[in-house]
């Protein structure tokens, strides 16, 4: 097999089957196994499920400080849908302190790669002077922004 063989994306792939049933029996601890192996050679994406199966207590002991821990590694490199829930998590607070000027950078970063969610979060952001001062026509520009993505 190629995860074996040390294949980051296949050791992902292999990780999502364990984690949902498919092709072989589920298994949420073999699924963390195959998605550190993977995290650990900087696969963001397995990066992110990581991150997720221990902040939803997935195979792993629930651990709020693993999984932003994780989640950072995601979004430092450039994963928009890991930047929107970093910066959520810095929003309210959740895993490491509240702090909003730090959503706003992290929904920026996602927002630029168009991710709809954090368009729609930086919008409000502006519009509820969240992180930064209050400015209208930004927060129209960026909540259009997402409605036009659906």
């Amino acid at each position: 097999l190629a995860a074996e063989q040390g294949y980051a994306r296949t050791q992902c792939i292999l990780g999502f089957s364990c984690e949902q049933g498919h092709g072989m029996d589920e298994n949420k601890a073999e699924a963390v196994r195959w998605y550190k192996l993977a995290a650990k050679q900087d696969y963001e994406i397995a990066q992110y499920n990581l991150g997720l199966s221990y902040e939803q207590s997935r195979g792993v002991n629930e651990d709020e400080a693993e999984a932003v821990r994780w989640c950072k590694l995601a979004a430092e490199q450039g994963y928009a849908r890991t930047q929107c829930i970093l910066g959520f998590s810095c929003e309210q607070g959740h895993g490491m302190d509240e702090n909003k000027a730090e959503a706003v950078r992290w929904y920026k970063l996602a927002a630029k790669q168009d991710y709809e969610i954090a368009q729609y979060n930086l919008g409000l952001s502006y519009e509820q002077s969240r992180g930064v001062n209050e400015d209208e026509a930004e927060a129209v520009r960026w909540c259009k922004l997402a409605a036009e993505q659906g």
